[in-house]
């Protein structure tokens, strides 16, 4: 016997937790199916970032090397100087992108005009070297910042999918099927009712007639 719920039996009542059990189990297939989706975009992004790191490891590798031979054939004291008279990095721009409805950042890189070409001529080829690893190093470390946060969205919208999830195929769909169960029973069992009260009104009606 199901368990008692504070639910009216009545067959509109009945009709309306089966639609919601259909519902349910719809809207539970749909968070499913995009909770694997994301999972797929998840890993995809994670290959994509240990790529980046290991390509950033390098990039790091070469642009110290570079900065030492700048400081061998330039000197620390010019290396030092033209240090100075590079311009500021400019301003970024953070929009937002939707991907399956989760909104993760995308980073729009301005060029960096580092003061013209004739004073990039005038440089020492060890020197222009160097800061062309290190423009190089600047757009890679914003490559990786953007995908991490990226990564990182992903998998809390992944855990909140799991969970909602969770709460309707262990809650809310076996409450509505117990409450159904209930109408149900409540049905069977005033019919049950009815059947004996019919029964019982035509032995009467016989024994009168007899």
């Amino acid at each position: 016997m199901p368990t008692a719920t504070n639910v009216r039996p009545t067959r509109m009542e009945y009709l309306r937790t089966v639609r919601r059990i259909a519902v349910a189990r719809k809207g539970l297939k749909l968070l499913k199916l995009k909770r694997q989706a994301l999972i797929l975009e998840f890993f995809a992004l994670s290959r994509t970032i240990a790529n980046l790191r290991t390509g950033l490891k390098k990039k790091l590798a070469n642009g110290y090397e570079s900065i030492h031979r700048a400081e061998l054939f330039a000197g620390p004291l010019r290396l030092e100087y033209e240090s100075m008279r590079i311009p500021k990095i400019k301003e970024l721009r953070v929009r937002t992108k939707n991907v399956m409805g989760v909104k993760i950042p995308q980073i729009e890189q301005q060029e960096i005009s580092v003061l013209g070409e004739e004073y990039l001529l005038e440089l020492p080829a060890s020197i222009n070297q160097a800061i062309k690893s290190f423009r190089d190093i600047h757009r890679m470390v914003l490559d990786v910042a953007e995908k991490e946060t990226s990564l990182r969205k992903l998998l809390l919208e992944i855990e909140r999918i799991k969970r909602r999830s969770n709460a309707i195929e262990n809650v809310l769909i076996p409450r509505l099927e117990n409450t159904a169960k209930y109408i149900k029973f409540r049905f069977d069992e005033m019919e049950r009712e009815n059947f004996v009260k019919l029964k019982s009104v035509k032995t009467k009606i016989s024994q009168r007639g007899s």
